[in-house]
């Protein structure tokens, strides 16, 4: 009976060879007990010399190689081999499920953030859970349809759906969540704390945003927080006794670059070290093993570069001293030698750090210094960029009255990772969760290997020995087979060894037999029809009950053109949900642009005839017999050249009439009249009378002719293009009312050419009635410099005494009102203007609107606020 039962024992691990890779969570009794259990279920565990911790891994021997962390030096050559690295835990689940477990979820790479989640929906919309569960998989995770013992969260509106009291019932381990968590997670790129998430009772959605929140440890970044450390860092076991001997070494050569400016007596307590472990310290680059330097230039650098090298800095040579073992330098980003002239881009910003603290805050100040941007301890108005972990703080509130750009850690550490300056307004660099502290998911970012090779080393020397050749064409493979897009960015999952699977020979028994073997389901029935291409069916997704129960272990654990695919189509969603929605567009009138309802429905007319056509070739043939030839398409008639670009202000045609103005827009550039938005450069302004809006002031500080609304409604009515010099604009009536002349406000505007306010400053408050916006834009279309003032301003005026002045005192304006917080304002700011040599002028915004609409810089004390609200 045992010895039936043995030999029913399904051999989960048949043709698997592994290797340990031990580290602190995965020790020796682990190791041993796990061995054990590969053994029993027909798998091989290649034996490792416990004496020799760092031995490497034989790759050319090995299926699977177990580490629950990816610091190991062999890590890049086994994903260019595509040799699966899991965590410990796929050994369970494989066991668990009676069949070899995918490999996505158990990577130990922390770029796919989600792995080991094993995600249930509840009350969640259709459309969201696709959404979710998708993205949750594409980064580690797993969806299982019912909740299970093996279900770690369940995405959830409140506790009232089935599935999350069957989860409080049975007192299973799972996080109840809200969606929220999930769209902050994707939106970041990061796993932040689910604790704020979590129901019955989320802080998320009961805090107050501008609540303390607890600053989060930053132990991660130990040992990482600058690229020249101070001093050489202790080992924990020095506490006790001498310093171990650093295994890490053993059989290592490194190489000490100049630009280190290192003492002798440090040099000599380094190299004593590296003897002690085993290693030596070498002075040719062809030689080393690892090349330690300070900046990312000289040919000893771009030599280790092009050769395979470890290369870092002596921050990441400390790192391995402190810790005893070995990490990439791309996984922290001042472990890599820095640029010696900074990043292109961030040449004159000034940027300063509000809400992160203790390591984080050294850590991003260095980083900030490292990209060649200022950092500055205190923030003033002349500070380009804030670093916030949170949207609240002093610094927070000052930088929004002094309209410096707001961002998150994320952005710098992006940017200094692509070696490039990356876009302040990207979602993901100006999100901040309202309950989390983005300290969380400080440090978490790596550097680009193939963008650092790029840019720094490029190329490759002629001559290379062979181990720099089989170097050099193992980072090759580690690029072309890891993903090149999307949060997972760098990150390679590799492919699972399976029974020998010949599609084209085997017979439809041998290959269903040897797919349910390896897969634990069978082929389907008809893998070919025939001899004939024809284009694949849309796949199902089937859900059978269990979590993630599909035959999809080789296609999601390999790295095919399928993985490429679902990554763009990632990207491509939007436009597909955009073209969805234009489909359904339809016009009530039937006519209008072409587009919408209209495009679709005769699209799908063709492509019905289409295949009505195509399914009868002999019947097409005696058709086409008998019938004349089709005539040939007309040309679409193109459109005439734009002749004029106006801009209309006081429009009054078009008021609550879409319909028309999209039809009258297209006859319009049919008569070769294109109407464009405020700001671009037009000929014509249009308008009804005159009139002091923004679009009016704008264009007429341009120059651009002014003519009557009546033009465009003749030319419309008339179906043809007429003179505009004969609807030149002549209103005579609000001439004598703003005290101008418009023909000579017009010669006026052409004669500055948008100077007339050149470098006179303007500042205006926060509470002016309309807000400063439009004020600003009148403001600079005419040369200004202008400011918004407010409570936190500080001095942006540079002191100076009258003898340094050689002219008499400017005149500097402030816009405002008489509000109660405005007046306050008052003082302040004469006193700033006075202690600058320059004439205070508080004054009401129409000053600004007079002097533009006249073209011509006057000032009467009629203006002063304390005359003009009387």
């Amino acid at each position: 009976m045992a010895a039936e039962q043995e030999k029913k024992k399904p051999d989960i691990f048949t043709d698997c060879v592994f290797s340990f890779v031990p580290c602190k969570e995965l020790t020796d009794g682990l190791i041993t007990e796990l061995s054990q259990s590969i053994v029993k279920y027909g798998g091989i565990v290649l034996p490792r010399e416990t004496s020799k911790p760092n031995k490497l891994v034989p790759l050319k021997e090995v299926t699977h190689i177990v580490a629950n962390s990816i610091d190991f030096p062999q890590y890049d050559e086994a994903t260019s081999m595509m040799i699966p690295v899991v965590k410990s835990k796929w050994i369970s689940a494989s066991l668990a499920k009676g069949r070899q477990a995918q490999i996505r979820p158990f990577t130990p790479d922390p770029r796919m953030f989600f792995s080991e989640v094993v995600l249930s929906c509840a009350d969640i919309p259709p459309t969201d859970q696709d959404a979710i569960i998708g993205a949750t998989m594409a980064m580690g995770g797993m969806d299982s349809e019912n909740v299970t013992k093996l279900t770690t969260h369940i995405c959830a509106l409140s506790m009232d759906h089935p599935k999350c009291q069957l989860a409080v019932q049975k007192k299973l381990k799972c996080k109840i969540v809200l969606p929220h968590w999930f769209d902050d997670c994707f939106k970041l790129g990061k796993r932040i704390d689910e604790g704020p998430y979590l129901l019955p009772d989320p802080e998320y959605l009961r805090a107050n945003p501008e609540d303390a929140i607890q600053v989060p440890s930053s132990q991660h970044l130990e040992g990482a927080t600058s690229a020249r450390p101070d001093y050489l860092p202790s080992h924990s076991a020095d506490l006790v006794g001498t310093r171990p001997t650093i295994t890490a070494f053993n059989g290592v050569k490194v190489l000490l670059s100049t630009d280190l400016l290192i003492r002798d007596r440090l040099k000599e307590i380094i190299r004593g070290l590296i003897k002690s472990g085993g290693g030596e310290m070498v002075d040719d680059v062809e030689a080393c093993d690892w090349y330690i330097c300070q900046y990312r230039d000289g040919p000893q650098y771009v030599r280790a570069s092009q050769t395979g090298k470890t290369v870092g800095n002596l921050s990441w040579l400390y790192y391995v001293i402190a810790h005893n073992k070995w990490t990439s330098p791309f996984r922290r980003l001042l472990h890599y030698p820095i640029p010696r002239n900074g990043i292109p881009g961030f040449e004159g910003m000034k940027i300063s750090v509000s809400n992160y603290g203790g390591e984080a805050r050294i850590y991003l100040e260095n980083l900030i210094n490292a990209t060649g941007a200022t950092y500055t301890k205190t923030m003033k108005s002349d500070n380009t960029h804030l670093i916030t972990a949170r949207e609240s703080g002093e610094k927070f509130e000052a930088a929004k009255d002094w309209g410096l750009i707001i961002v998150n850690h994320l952005w710098i550490e992006d940017s200094y990772a692509k070696c490039e300056k990356k876009g302040e307004t990207t979602n993901k660099y100006v999100h901040f969760p309202s309950r989390t502290h983005l300290g969380e998911v400080i440090g978490k970012t790596f550097l680009d290997e193939e963008r650092l090779r790029t840019l720094y080393s490029p190329g490759g020397p002629e001559k290379l020995t062979p181990l720099s050749k089989r170097k050099r064409k193992i980072m090759d493979k580690t690029d072309a087979n890891s993903y090149s897009e999307g949060p997972a960015e760098g990150v390679t999952i590799g492919r699972q060894r399976h029974k020998s699977l010949t599609v084209m020979t085997d017979t439809d028994s041998e290959y269903a037999q040897k797919t349910t073997e390896a897969f634990g389901v069978a082929a389907p029935a008809k893998r070919r029809a025939s001899t004939q291409f024809t284009t694949p069916a849309k796949g199902r997704h089937v859900r059978t009950g269990k979590e993630n129960e599909t035959p999809s272990t080789v296609s999601s654990a390999s790295r095919s053109a399928k993985d490429k695919a679902l990554n763009r189509l990632s990207v491509l969603a939007p436009d597909i949900a955009l073209y969805e929605k234009e489909k359904k567009r339809g016009q009530k009138d039937g006519h209008g642009p072409w587009g919408g309802k209209r495009a679709a429905d005769q699209i799908d007319r063709e492509n019905l005839n289409r295949s009505r056509s195509g399914s009868s070739p002999v019947a097409s043939e005696e058709k086409e017999a008998k019938t004349d030839k089709r005539p040939a398409k007309k040309a679409r008639p193109t459109l005439p050249d734009v002749n004029m670009r106006v801009v209309l202000t006081g429009f009054q045609r078009w008021v609550n009439d879409k319909h028309r103005e999209d039809a009258d827009r297209k006859k319009l550039r049919d008569l070769g009249i294109a109407v464009v938005p405020d700001g671009q450069p037009c000929d014509y302004l249009v308008a009804p009378h005159l009139v002091r809006t923004v679009k009016f002031l704008r264009n007429l500080s341009k120059g651009a002719t002014i003519v009557s609304s009546s033009w465009i409604e003749d030319c419309l009515d008339k179906k043809q293009l007429l003179d505009p010099q004969d609807y030149v604009l002549k209103d005579e009536e609000n001439e004598k009312k703003f005290g101008i002349k418009l023909t000579t406000s017009v010669r006026r505007a052409r004669e500055n050419k948008g100077k007339l306010l050149w470098n006179i400053p303007i500042y205006c408050t926060n509470n002016i009635k309309n807000g400063p916006a439009g004020y600003q834009a009148i403001a600079e279309a005419n040369g200004a410099i202008f400011m918004v003032y407010g409570t936190r301003s500080g001095t942006t005026i540079k002191p100076t005494r009258p003898e340094e002045d050689e002219g008499g005192p400017d005149p500097v304006y402030l816009l405002s009102n008489t509000s109660p917080e405005e007046k306050k304002l008052w003082k302040k700011f004469e006193a700033m203007a006075t202690n600058g040599n320059m004439e205070p002028r508080i004054v009401a915004a129409d000053w600004l609107l007079d002097v533009v609409m006249n073209q011509e810089v006057t000032f009467d004390e009629k203006y002063l606020v304390t005359n003009f609200f009387d």
